[in-house]
């Protein structure tokens, strides 16, 4: 079975850093990933600024993109509305997501968990859209244990998800066990390690502390050796980023989702690294 890529952007803030996220995907369309996937905020607080990526993206490049879409704080009308303008304009993959609950929100909505979302989806569109899901090899932070979290995930597989994207990690055993896991109780769609590169390391630490993505400590210890030396950071997170993704490769991953951060420079190197195929 043929390996697959994909890249996640996030929906840009402003002129500038739309203008900057623009030529991030420009620059790594070449490289025909599967798709480019757009993030969405906590409640549906990015939704404009999503649709607005997504179908810039589908008019600048030839790449697939795939919408995030989260049904907490949404309703059913919201949702079947947001899924009639993505079919209109062409859109054929969704990310499915719970997502968070925005502080100050007293009510989840039509909809309490991604299942009841990826349902939905079916229910509303039939086999139009394929379904990414989330999985979680070190566990979701909020399930109470790997088992309860493992069925969560089946859960999603069961309402009719086509693909999962896992949670970014640094210890390809996690991702190997897991699999197996799933694989023992049924679950049978491709799964998907998530890749975040190493760049800002403080940053790296507050977004791991939030999602439960453990970064082993010999890796902290070296980052912290470097100190403020951001070349020596870059250089060394390439290397471990490079390292990880070949041995994901070589044991039978059936491809790579990486998180960009909107940069394309270290998309590229690591690329490179791995020796992936460049399109002429």
């Amino acid at each position: 079975m043929s390996q697959h890529f994909s890249f996640e952007f996030f929906p840009p803030r402003d002129a500038e850093a739309a203008l900057k996220l623009r030529q991030a995907y420009q620059r790594l369309a070449p490289l025909q990933p599967e798709f480019f996937s757009v993030t969405f905020g906590a409640g549906g607080s990015t939704q404009d600024k999503t649709t607005e990526t997504v179908l810039d993206i589908v008019a600048q490049t030839p790449i697939e993109a795939a919408p995030h879409l989260s049904c907490i704080g949404s309703q059913r009308g919201n949702i079947r509305a947001i899924l009639d303008n993505y079919r209109s304009h062409g859109v054929k993959r969704i990310v499915a997501l719970r997502g968070d609950m925005p502080s100050g929100m007293l009510s989840a909505g039509d909809f309490s968990y991604a299942n009841e979302l990826v349902a939905f989806i079916r229910a509303e569109t039939g086999d139009h859209f394929r379904i990414e899901v989330a999985a979680y090899p070190e566990v979701h932070p909020q399930a109470r244990d790997a088992a309860t979290d493992l069925r969560n995930f089946k859960r999603k597989v069961d309402a009719g998800a086509d693909e999962a994207l896992t949670q970014y990690f640094y210890n390809a055993d996690a991702y190997f066990d897991f699999v197996e896991r799933a694989r023992h109780i049924g679950i049978d769609i491709p799964i998907v390690p998530g890749i975040m590169p190493i760049g800002n390391f403080n940053q790296l630490r507050r977004f791991s502390e939030n999602c439960g993505a453990e970064i082993p400590r010999w890796i902290q210890k070296r980052m912290e050796s470097y100190g403020d030396d951001a070349g020596s950071i870059r250089a060394f997170g390439l290397e471990v980023v490079t390292q990880l993704c070949r041995r994901l490769l070589d044991g039978g991953a059936p491809g790579l989702h990486f998180y960009t951060m909107n940069q394309s420079e270290t998309m590229l190197a690591l690329w490179k690294n791995l020796e992936l195929p460049v399109p002429a």
